[in-house]
């Protein structure tokens, strides 16, 4: 899955190098032996991004980051090439994300699918694993918001599916790492709600296709599904509905 990820974002045009950083000798090993570059982090990392600010550290040369997680083998390197794109051409964006419509009502309700709320210019408003922004009106009329998201489809594209795909400027993600975990990041246990309650802008855009993190065992066997029945290649994006 590693070497997939590796693969998917080589593809895309406006990325000019690939590092796998872990802590993990397993992984770094499999990373050698394929030929993709791999860097040996410290263990002690809180997070994720506090692992590959340990990494940029070393780059000088480096003013815009990508951060792909490990765990995105249907990641569409469109998507990757949109988000760098959108950090180019914003100077007052510290942070890139991406985010998909929602399918399912139990998306929604999930705990474990982050939603965004997004304003008319794309920046992030918030992050929440709660079903934001609430449908008050539809919740009283239907009495639950279960009941409302099966009875008013409709109110599904209200909501946001947060991706794990971030572009940085270098000096903010290194800001960042120095950061103290915020009170809002502690409540929801989600580390970006640390960068917006210090100020930094974070833009949002809609990812061109379809992604599926693995992070349970039904996430791998439903990726695997995907890969047989469409016959996929590293190249091949998952379609997204519009």
């Amino acid at each position: 899955m590693i070497c997939r990820v590796v693969e998917r974002v080589l593809a895309a045009r406006n990325v000019s190098r690939v590092i796998v950083a872990t802590d993990d000798r397993r992984i770094f090993g499999v990373l050698s032996a394929t030929g993709y570059e791999a860097i040996m982090t410290r263990g002690d990392h809180r997070t994720g991004t506090d692992r590959l600010a340990e990494v940029v550290e070393q780059m000088d040369d480096a003013e815009i980051i990508v951060n792909v997680q490990g765990d995105e083998p249907l990641i569409a390197p469109e998507t990757i090439e949109r988000a760098v794109e959108a950090l180019m051409q914003d100077p007052d964006v510290g942070i890139v994300t991406t985010w998909e419509p929602m399918e399912t009502a139990e998306e929604v309700l999930s705990p474990d699918i982050v939603k965004v709320v997004v304003d008319n210019k794309k920046t992030a408003i918030y992050f929440s694993r709660l079903p934001v922004p609430y449908p008050r009106d539809a919740v009283r009329k239907h009495g639950d918001i279960s009941a409302a998201l099966t009875r008013e489809p409709d109110l599904l594209r209200r909501f946001k599916k947060h991706t794990g795909l971030y572009v940085y400027r270098r000096d903010v993600l290194l800001q960042f790492s120095q950061w103290s975990p915020s009170e809002l990041e502690c409540e929801e246990s989600l580390e970006q709600l640390r960068a917006l309650e210090h100020n930094v802008r974070i833009k949002a855009i809609k990812a061109s296709t379809r992604s599926i993190g693995v992070d349970t065992s039904e996430d791998l066997a439903r990726v695997r599904s995907i890969v047989e029945e469409m016959g996929l290649d590293t190249s091949t994006p998952i379609p997204i509905s519009k």
